[in-house]
């Protein structure tokens, strides 16, 4: 069988491969079968943590107005305000809430008082 050299159809998958992993440190960028094991592992790990991300800034937003809830002693907790602004209609995502919780409280204070009156 004769002999196969792939010297710049190998290099330039290389390479390739190299510029997914240039940031990486020591020898998971330097040895390719190191490159290709972490460039699989961080095309695991960001599908999954995309999901993850969701999660977490969900909960850090019920967290901010759970927090102003509290601060305004207003007499309900989170749960009762979030049941009471979709029962007067008023489709605020939480998201939108927090962002008023933190900068402009008073926006805030008013919408919770029109809920409960």
């Amino acid at each position: 069988m004769t002999r196969v050299k792939r010297g710049y159809v190998a290099r330039r998958r290389r390479t390739k491969m190299r510029l997914l992993v240039s940031s990486f440190r020591g020898a998971h960028s330097k040895i390719i079968r190191m490159i290709t094991q972490q460039k699989m592992r961080a095309f695991i790990s960001s599908h999954r943590d995309r999901g993850r991300q969701k999660r977490d800034f969900r909960r850090l937003w019920i967290t901010r107005i759970n927090a102003v809830i509290h601060e305004n002693k207003v007499l309900y907790s989170y749960s009762k305000f979030i049941h009471n602004l979709y029962k007067n209609q008023l489709l605020l995502n939480r998201k939108i809430l927090a962002q008023m919780a933190i900068s402009n409280k008073n926006c805030f204070y008013i919408i919770s008082n029109k809920i409960i009156n």
